[in-house]
């Protein structure tokens, strides 16, 4: 009697689990499908990052302008534009811009175009908590890198119920470090300027070009 019960108890665990993977997924391509109705996204956020056994607590603020592939990203004092093609890389404390093309075969860099749909490969994925956050239902997903050597031990994508877009990703790494992002501010289709993602030398006159290939 006891080995049927137990037997029992293992099937409805395991309906369980399934059912909440099959939310988990549905809920991420709904987020997916979301991400890319838009023209463009544009974004403002909150960093930090914190290791207490390291006694590291980092705080910064950053905005980013995506359509498609193309992205301006301000962060930490530094600005990145990718144009279709090339990678420009801003430092006005060094004033230098770095600039690179696209590795497409580096599928696991994650970039800004990448940053909103990263989760869709490379990852296991549960459902997990959900949470009222002023007011607004915030439902969790976790998700764990499918590589081993993922430095990473797991991540919690964050999704506002209602809209279905992303409101933060907290990562947890396997040396304790703890990084999350807020999304502080989305917008989406909003009007941009013709030269929104073009690298233009002549506002730089000072600046070293460090031309990588």
């Amino acid at each position: 009697m006891n080995k049927i019960l137990s037997i029992v108890i293992v099937f409805l665990v395991t309906l369980t689990v399934n059912a909440q993977d099959k939310k988990a997924k549905e809920l991420l391509d709904q987020v997916t499908s979301k991400i890319k109705s838009y023209n463009n996204v544009t974004i403002d956020f909150k960093y930090t990052l914190n290791n207490n056994k390291e006694n590291i607590n980092k705080e910064s603020k950053g905005n980013l302008v995506l359509e498609g592939n193309k992205y301006v990203l301000n962060f930490m004092g530094v600005t990145k534009i990718f144009d279709g093609k090339k990678n420009y890389s801003i430092v006005p404390e060094d004033e230098e811009v770095t600039v690179s093309s696209l590795n497409e075969k580096d599928d696991g860099a994650i970039t800004p175009s990448k940053m909103l749909t990263f989760f869709n490969n490379g990852y296991k994925y549960t459902w997990d908590i959900l949470q009222d956050v002023k007011g607004r239902k915030i439902q969790y997903i976790k998700l764990v890198p499918a590589n081993s050597k993922d430095q990473r031990k797991e991540i919690l994508l964050g999704i506002d119920s209602q809209t279905k877009n992303i409101y933060n990703v907290i990562e947890m790494g396997k040396n304790g470090t703890k990084t999350t992002l807020s999304v502080n501010s989305f917008k989406t289709n909003q009007p941009l300027s013709k030269n929104q993602f073009t690298f233009v030398a002549s506002k730089y006159p000072k600046y070293y070009i460090n031309k990588l290939d």
